[in-house]
């Protein structure tokens, strides 16, 4: 590594890493391309706030879509801060994380009511908007207002381990790397500096099998130099995940009709739809089962994987009468009934269930 976390070639490495994300900038819907900044086209903040809060956690291939539906009904953020919270919640389903949905809400919500519809213009500034951790306000502060703000995510990262040769294990070294990216962060041009670094580790600098002999900065790369380029970052051991265990209860009624509850805010899922089930993300809610009813196990389990712990899950599922009265949650009948609105782990369920319950003796089906 550098003998200094100064680095004399800072302006030269800035402008090399512009030229080239001003021929080869990935082409996305929520940003303002190289050719359009020059012709003089701003970000919008909406826009470049709402795709950062999505990006959270998640690949760019799959937000595409989301970003589009949501522009496409929430074209700006009045729009989405007097969206139904309900709606908003649907529409995330299937992306995860479902903290970032409510919290996009009170978001927009803080927007509207407190700055009269327009984002604070600095890092500091979003940083008092719900949702907005240091990484999202610097990177909307640089790329929507030109904030010289220090953006680092996992792409950043990458690329600057292995420009400075850092061997100390991730997640140890991300004050280190967040001060050598401060050394090369321009005056000019942040937002565009901010956006050529993650292009540059998404597609040249990626984890595995980097394509050096096209990346710009490979001049001054220390990690490609030592022979390193491979091998950094370096991350510390990863703990086990531990399992966790619960029930899923689906019931159908004799019309077609599903049994669906609103999780609770705090936990897992939070205000998302979903069955009723145990307390498996431990948030204190109730475990038994929703009502009395003939409840036949599928032999199927549902698993999924969180953050923090995988999670393995007992289907059961019944076919009630009409007059069926549920401790908690509701039915929902079975023309609004959008199994694309559940989180993916409901969907799993409801998988299981319509099999188990359309075929139990290969002759019953589901209304």
């Amino acid at each position: 590594m550098r003998d200094t976390d100064e680095s004399p070639d800072a302006g030269d490495i800035s402008a090399r890493l512009l030229a080239w994300y001003d021929r080869h900038a990935r082409v996305m819907p929520w940003r303002v391309g190289p050719a359009e900044r020059r012709a003089g086209h701003r970000p919008d903040p909406y826009r470049v706030w709402l795709s950062e809060i999505m990006l959270q956690q998640t690949t760019v291939a799959a937000v595409r879509d989301y970003f589009r539906r949501f522009t496409d009904r929430w074209p700006d953020v009045e729009a989405l801060a007097a969206a139904p919270d309900a709606d908003v919640m649907a529409e995330w389903a299937g992306l995860g994380y479902y903290a970032r949905a409510r919290n996009l809400l009170k978001g927009a919500r803080a927007v509207v009511a407190l700055h009269g519809g327009r984002f604070p213009e600095t890092r500091d500034g979003l940083l008092s908007l719900p949702g907005v951790g240091p990484y999202t306000a610097a990177a909307v502060a640089s790329i929507a207002f030109d904030e010289p703000a220090t953006v680092v995510d996992g792409n950043v990262e990458r690329v600057v381990s292995r420009l400075f040769a850092v061997e100390t294990p991730l997640p140890a070294a991300k004050p280190e790397l967040t001060r050598l990216a401060a050394t090369l962060t321009p005056q000019v041009r942040p937002g565009d500096h901010a956006q050529a670094m993650m292009d540059l580790g998404a597609t040249i600098c990626t984890p595995r099998k980097p394509v050096c002999s096209l990346c710009p900065l490979r001049p001054d790369c220390e990690g490609h130099r030592a022979g390193l380029e491979a091998e950094l970052p370096r991350k510390a051991p990863k703990a086990e995940k531990p399992v966790r265990e619960g029930r899923l209860w689906i019931a159908v009624r004799a019309d077609g009709a599903v049994l669906l509850e609103t999780r609770p805010e705090r936990g897992m899922l939070g205000g998302m739809l979903g069955w009723p089930g145990t307390d498996w993300d431990r948030s204190g809610g109730p475990a038994g089962a929703p009502l009395e009813a003939d409840w036949r196990e599928t032999g199927v389990e549902v698993r999924h994987t969180f953050t923090h712990f995988h999670l393995r899950l007992e289907v059961l599922v019944a076919q009630v009468a009409e007059a069926a009265l549920p401790a908690r949650g509701s039915f929902v009948p079975r023309a609004d009934f959008r199994p694309a609105a559940l989180p993916t782990l409901m969907r799993k369920g409801w998988s299981v269930a319509a099999a188990a319950i359309r075929h139990p003796t290969g002759e019953e089906r589901l209304a």
